[in-house]
């Protein structure tokens, strides 16, 4: 059956079904690089500059995500406050695992890389099996979004993985490393719009590399000049970042609540 089928018998057969995550628009692209940029800077705000170490950090973020997903899931529709709280915390905790891995346990950057790329290929290959469908806009059960979030960790931490290795593995720089996944990002539009590249698998790739892409805006930004960076540090940056995504927030949820 398809996702048009489904719209129209709706969900449990009570009413139209509803989508729980949003219509992919520029503002969900902007909003979404503001929110992986910020997840980078909050994260080593927390662990570092705050002294909770990673193992705390990880700890408390990873509670506080459960909280916020929970929430999430008892709307059962899109509402951007709490849809796009799951995304900035889901984006710090992705950090963290893949940083835990690096700096915790010692795995190199190139298997965190391929291991999440594996979890994520089989995510998607089980989400498929499920459903028959991957699409995004028709996420309006619990399995489907359950599936749809650990897509996103999944994409958060291999985001993580990918950005560090080239940045600081292969010694690109915050810049060159951002520039580079910028430049894939428009080759994956200029696919989309121009030579047919199908919108699912485009939106999933490009999801993955505005993780890193915003991650190097973010040290970019954050880092002292003695590493690269402009020497803003964390504190300045998450917050600047915050006010950023709590105004897009707010002006969507407007917007949300007139229609």
């Amino acid at each position: 059956m398809t996702d048009a089928a489904f719209t129209d018998i709706g969900f449990r057969g009570i009413g139209p079904a509803v989508n729980r995550v949003p219509e992919v628009t520029p503002g969900f692209w902007l909003i979404k690089l503001l929110a992986v940029t910020m997840g980078e800077t909050a994260a080593d705000f927390l662990a570092v500059n705050l002294g909770l170490g990673l193992a705390t950090t990880t700890v408390l973020m990873t509670a506080v995500l459960v909280g916020a997903m929970v929430l999430q899931f008892r709307q059962q529709r899109y509402v951007p406050s709490w849809y796009w709280l799951a995304v900035v915390l889901i984006s710090i905790v992705g950090t963290l695992i893949t940083d835990n891995m690096t700096d915790a346990l010692g795995i190199p950057l190139l298997a965190s890389t391929i291991g999440f790329t594996i979890a994520l290929a089989a995510t998607f290959a089980l989400w498929f099996a499920s459903e028959r469908t991957l699409s995004i806009h028709a996420v309006f059960t619990f399995r489907r979004e359950a599936f749809y979030w650990l897509a996103i960790l999944f994409t958060f931490a291999l985001g993580t993985a990918a950005g560090d290795l080239v940045s600081e593995a292969f010694n690109v720089g915050f810049a060159a490393t951002g520039l580079l996944f910028g430049l894939i990002i428009a080759s994956l539009a200029l696919g989309y719009f121009t030579f047919g590249l199908d919108g699912i698998w485009a939106f999933w790739l490009c999801y993955i590399f505005t993780r890193p892409l915003g991650a190097s805006f973010g040290d970019l930004l954050a880092q002292p000049t003695e590493f690269g960076g402009l020497g803003l540090g964390t504190i300045v940056t998450s917050l600047v970042f915050l006010v950023l995504i709590a105004g897009t927030v707010a002006v969507m949820s407007q917007r949300a609540h007139r229609s």
